[in-house]
């Protein structure tokens, strides 16, 4: 079993107070949310946003594993992660990667394939109560 932390200290009501984050990898240490950087543009960080980036990093490393069980290896695999919340619901409903990939030998079928597999399959998708769509272009 594999364990990771991540620590939140939250200050004030919901709407006007603020919070620091930190992990344990200490990568986020004290890293400011607020209010305003969940439903505005306010400066710092929020759980959605760190929610899409565990999901395109778990992605990209879990298609980077299905690839080289199939005999192929990426030169370059690019993930972005969108993930939805609909504040009227109060929930995260979707998480929509989009994928650029370079994959040399590997046919159109191939890429769709192990692509589809590694969305399905990879931990944080699994983790999501949620909607997981995915956009996946392999280039040249």
């Amino acid at each position: 079993m594999i364990n990771r932390k991540a620590n939140a200290v939250w200050k004030g009501t919901g709407k006007e107070g603020t919070g620091v984050i930190s992990t344990q990898s200490t990568v986020l240490e004290n890293t400011q949310y607020s209010f305003n950087t969940r439903f505005a543009d306010g400066k710092g960080t929020n759980p959605e946003e760190l929610i899409a980036a565990a999901h395109a990093g778990c992605f990209a490393m879990k298609l980077s594993f299905e690839l080289n069980a199939a005999g192929f290896t990426a030169d370059e695999l690019n993930a972005t992660a969108t993930v939805s919340l609909d504040p009227s619901l109060g929930k995260v409903t979707k998480s929509h990667i989009d994928l650029k990939a370079t994959i040399p030998g590997i046919s159109a079928d191939q890429f769709a394939e192990v692509a589809e597999k590694a969305k399905k399959e990879c931990p944080i998708s699994q983790l999501l109560n949620a909607e997981i769509s995915m956009n996946a272009e392999l280039l040249g």
